[in-house]
C-alpha cells in the first residue's frame, strides 16, 4: 500500500487538473502561451499517474479494471469481478 501522502497528492492534482480543464483548453485553443504558463503546474493533465483504486501502487496498472494486478488476481480468484476466471489448461 502506497504512503497516504502520496495518495492524498495525486487527488489533489486529480482535482486541480478538472479545476483548470476549460481554461487550458482555451488558452491552448487561442494560443495564449504566457498565460497558460501562469497556471499551476499540477493542473497539467500529463502529471497525473495512473494508480490502484484500493492500494494506491503506481505500478502493474491494469487501466480496464483501474487496480494493480496483484489486487486484480486476488478479487478474480475470489470471484469478485463477473466473467474473469482463472486460466487452467
Amino acid at each position: 500500500m502506497s504512503k497516504k501522502s502520496i495518495i492524498a497528492r495525486q487527488l489533489k492534482r486529480e482535482k486541480m487538473v478538472e479545476k483548470y480543464a476549460e481554461l487550458r483548453a482555451k488558452l491552448k485553443k487561442e494560443g495564449n502561451w504566457e498565460e497558460l504558463d501562469k497556471l499551476p503546474k499540477n493542473s497539467c493533465k500529463i502529471r497525473l499517474k495512473n494508480r490502484c483504486q484500493l492500494t494506491g501502487r503506481p505500478k502493474g496498472f491494469v487501466r480496464r479494471f483501474g487496480v494493480c494486478r496483484n489486487v486484480l488476481r486476488d478479487m478474480a480468484l475470489a470471484g469478485k469481478i463477473p466473467g474473469v476466471t482463472k486460466a487452467s489448461w
